[in-house]
């Protein structure tokens, strides 16, 4: 990474939600920040700023990658996803979206997208991942609300229906 002068703003071009992106960040900012103020995608939410909470979670080179914790610049020449990519139409959820909704996978809602991205990138390298799996994955966020329960119920039906979307013989 070359050396960049902290006196002003510096270029960050990357891949977000599968489009090419130019940005201009200073040295400081992190990703949490540049995604939500100055590209404008809100989904990503900050909750403790010390990467505990896992609510701004987003994929970076297809990893779970916290944003509060990722400088803007480190992205550079990556491949970032948030909860915006999930679903390719916004009026139509994902799968693992429609399975939350439908097993009630949140209340407030504040950690949902990070356990989202999480989740997501659990399933695409783990198309068969068990009950442990699931909740070892998600070890990583807090939820004050919903007791996991339904969190996991959700990714389980998600997974079987992915399992069953990649095999439609089956």
């Amino acid at each position: 990474m070359p050396r960049l002068n902290a006196a002003r703003k510096h270029t960050i071009d990357f891949t977000l939600n599968g489009k090419a992106v130019s940005a201009e960040a200073e040295n400081r900012m992190l990703l949490s920040d540049l995604l939500r103020h100055e590209i404008g995608l809100t989904g990503t939410h900050v909750g403790c700023e010390h990467g505990v909470c896992g609510a701004c979670t987003v994929q970076i080179d297809g990893k779970p990658a916290r944003a509060c914790l990722t400088l803007a610049q480190q992205v550079r020449g990556s491949d970032v996803r948030t909860v915006e990519a999930l679903a390719p139409d916004p009026a139509v959820l994902s799968p693992l979206q429609a399975a939350f909704r439908r097993h009630h996978g949140l209340q407030c809602g504040f950690c949902t997208p990070g356990i989202l991205m999480s989740l997501d990138a659990l399933l695409r390298e783990q198309p068969d991942a068990g009950r442990e799996d699931i909740r070892e994955h998600l070890s990583g966020h807090l939820c004050r609300c919903t007791g996991y329960a339904t969190i996991v119920e959700a990714a389980l039906a998600a997974a079987e229906e992915q399992r069953k979307e990649e095999t439609p013989n089956a």
